[in-house]
């Protein structure tokens, strides 16, 4: 049996469909050929070469189709030819394709691995080419900050080294926190060198230095607040001008010294005071001739020696007043001294020379004494003979003034930022802290920013003499400011500066340097008011209406000096009086004074409820007469003992109801019902007591007298003895006062 062959042909992608089976029986074979369906028409080429990807044939016309069942006959080596063309051809559009596809991908930035990593293309350059996978790069990414942050910890991890500014004084707190180092830690290491502080204990400048040179830090000394002053001070311009001259009016007590001011103003500012009696410094600015003139009225009491002092250090000219029926007083010869220490000129106003009893020629050669020579005498000193009331020579008063100015040639930076010295303040209701200045250079701007000792603050308003509101105050002028943030201290420069930063800062700064960082006003720290009660003190608590006054009663205070008791000042404000001086008053049982001040509703109120006296004056001297009054209560009464009568006990009886009854007889003086009496026995007191009662032939009497026997009882004492001796006594006591 003949075996027979069949030979299987697929031509094209076998996944596709297939339509047409032939069996070519030709050539004695069985064969069996598959022609896929063409979906792509077959055009006929310029040299009759057919360009189908399976056959090709020499019959068909032009845009024809080739039918899918003709089986076209070509020679091998053409079929090799045309596939291997064929192949070119669909390799080359392949590359085209992936290039494009390549393109696109990195564009929308979504790049995918083309072909799989084999050995081969591992150890070929291909690898090299090969593009990274956005996974790798995030994880790449990661890595690289992990390994920066650790740098950054470990750079972090080294000690700054910082610049420290370091004041004169500085507390533990601020100077740990500009070392950005915990406050504990530098408690903890002074500690260790054997300092115990507290975090709001202040440090010299000396010690803080150290210790941050021992924190590892580089200490910079800051220049001292007054060394910056200076240096605001010394930045003036060469711009000088004529200004007017300060005159400081002074005098003893009732010379006539505000009266002449008076005058000269045009106002009646005597009548305004208390008693007829100068106790505030004022200042006023007046124009004669053309020529402007600024005097200081200051008080002649002899307890504001302080405001003397300060008027004569401001001063350019001193008017001595003296009254020419009185003579030179002791407030005549303070204000003499005050105004040579300053070394200012002097002008001699003799007053009250319109008075039958003046005599001027007394008065001059008095202050021969004081080295004052009058220019008929062949001095240097201007003396004027003046009366306040009837205006006599006030005009030669005027021009003698004018003349020492000139003479002087008073000259001041007009241009500059305002300096100047403050001479009073209080605090007014409505208002607030109001300061009376005068300007001694530069120009004084609303708006402008300033420190005034431990205060500081902005101009809010500026107020004359006669009450009105100026936007600027050229110097020499003295006026009102408000905008201070708090009772300034009479006598502390004034000085304008750039900004309200650098106000603030210069304040702070003075106060760490001021010692006890206290208000300037507070003379005793609160706390002292409860200790060492066993000492003989009388707790004061003062409220005045301006420093000045309260600064007054201060020193006049101190001058009172006893050896058992002594005054003692736990608080000295300005200001009205309120619910909480009512309670330290209660608290540290202290005498509360309110000069030229009145107490709120709420203290009055509570002063009531609780008991505490408030006590008013307007008058310094009848404020210092009550102190004493107050002091001499403290003082122990003088005792005085007299004995009234001795009697001898000769017996001792038993009486019901009465006890044991020493039946004695009186043999000095006599013995009441009402006596003290004290039993002696051997010459030794063993009991002191008072009597009981007084039998006379066994009845009560009142009274024993000398010879006469009697029964006697002794109140809680029995233990009667023979030959006892009972004596009777008075006590009587005298207060004593200051």
């Amino acid at each position: 049996m003949e075996n027979k062959k069949t030979k299987l042909t697929i031509s094209g992608n076998p996944k596709k469909s297939f339509t047409n089976f032939n069996t070519n029986k030709s050539q004695g074979k069985k064969t069996v050929v598959i022609e896929k369906k063409s979906s792509k028409p077959i055009y006929k080429s310029s040299n009759n070469k057919n360009l189908s990807a399976k056959t090709s044939s020499p019959n068909f016309k032009k845009g024809t189709f080739v039918k899918p069942n003709t089986q076209i006959k070509v020679s091998s080596a053409q079929s090799d030819f045309e596939r291997r063309k064929l192949a070119e051809q669909r390799a080359t559009k392949r590359l085209k394709v992936n290039t494009e596809n390549k393109d696109k991908k990195s564009k929308l930035g979504t790049k995918k691995r083309e072909l799989k990593l084999t050995v081969s293309r591992a150890l070929s350059d291909e690898i090299e080419t090969r593009e990274r996978s956005l996974a790798s790069v995030k994880r790449a990414r990661q890595k690289e900050l992990k390994n920066s942050s650790k740098d950054e910890n470990k750079e972090n991890l080294k000690p700054i080294k910082r610049d420290i500014n370091i004041p004169e004084a500085i507390t533990v707190r601020e100077l740990a926190n500009r070392m950005a180092e915990q406050s504990s830690n530098v408690i903890k290491y002074l500690f260790g060198m054997g300092v115990t502080v507290t975090i709001n204990q202040t440090l010299a400048a000396d010690t803080a230095e150290f210790l941050v040179k021992e924190f590892g830090h580089n200490p910079i000394r800051e220049e001292k607040t007054e060394e910056i002053i200076k240096k605001i001070k010394a930045s003036r311009t060469e711009n000088l001008k004529n200004r007017p001259p300060i005159v400081t009016v002074m005098g003893h007590v009732d010379h006539g010294k505000t009266s002449v001011l008076d005058v000269l103003r045009n106002a009646n500012v005597v009548s305004g005071e208390f008693g007829g009696i100068t106790q505030h410094i004022g200042a006023y600015q007046i124009e004669s001739k053309s020529n402007k003139l600024t005097f200081i009225d200051t008080p002649g009491h002899a307890a504001f020696t302080e405001m003397r002092s300060r008027g004569s250090k401001l001063t350019d000219v001193v008017v001595l007043v003296v009254a020419a029926d009185d003579g030179v007083k002791p407030q005549t010869v303070e204000s003499i001294k005050h105004a040579k220490a300053a070394n200012v000129p002097i002008v001699v106003a003799i007053n009250k020379c319109d008075l039958p009893e003046a005599d001027p020629q007394k008065i001059k050669n008095q202050l021969l004494e004081h080295e004052l020579i009058a220019e008929d005498l062949s001095g240097d000193t201007l003396m004027v003979e003046i009366s306040a009331k009837t205006k006599l020579n006030l005009d030669k008063l005027v021009d003698a003034i004018i003349l020492q100015a000139e003479i002087l040639d008073l000259k001041t930076d007009f241009d500059s930022k305002a300096t100047g010295i403050v001479l009073e303040s209080k605090i007014d209701i409505g208002r607030g802290p109001v300061a009376t200045m005068i300007v001694t250079a530069g120009t004084l701007k609303k708006g402008d920013y300033f420190v005034s000792g431990l205060r500081w603050g902005k101009i809010r308003a500026i107020i004359d003499d006669k009450g009105k509101n100026l936007n600027e105050a050229l110097p020499s002028t003295p006026v009102e400011i408000l905008g201070i943030n708090g009772a300034a201290k009479a006598g502390d420069d004034f000085i304008v500066l750039d900004n309200e930063k650098e106000a603030k800062t210069l304040s702070e700064n003075r106060t760490e340097e001021n010692k006890a960082g206290k208000n300037p006003l507070i003379f005793a720290t609160q706390d002292s008011a409860f200790t060492d009660k066993s000492s003989k003190e009388l707790n004061l608590i003062i409220k005045s209406d301006v420093h000045g006054s309260s600064e007054a009663i201060k020193n006049a205070i101190n001058q009172i000096k006893h050896e058992e008791v002594k005054p003692k000042i736990i608080l000295s404000d300005v200001g009205m009086v309120t619910e909480t001086d009512v309670t330290l008053a209660k608290a540290s049982d202290a005498v509360l004074i309110a000069f030229n001040v009145k107490p709120s509703k709420e203290a009055k109120k509570l002063s009531e409820n609780e008991k505490i006296k408030i006590s008013s004056y307007n008058i310094i001297y009848e404020v210092l007469d009550y102190i004493k009054q107050r002091m001499s209560g403290l003082l122990t009464p003088d005792i005085q003992e007299t004995i009234t009568g001795t009697a001898q006990i000769l017996e001792i009886f038993k009486v019901s109801g009465a006890g044991k009854v020493a039946g004695s007889k009186i043999i000095e003086g006599e013995i009441t019902s009402k006596s003290d009496v004290r039993i002696i026995r051997d010459g030794a007191i063993i009991y002191t007591g008072k009597v009981g009662t007084l039998f006379r032939e066994k009845n009560q009497v009142k009274q024993v007298n000398n010879g006469q026997e009697c029964g006697i009882t002794v109140k809680d004492y029995i233990d009667f003895q023979k030959n006892d001796t009972i004596e009777a006594f008075s006590v009587t006591s005298t207060q004593r006062s200051i």
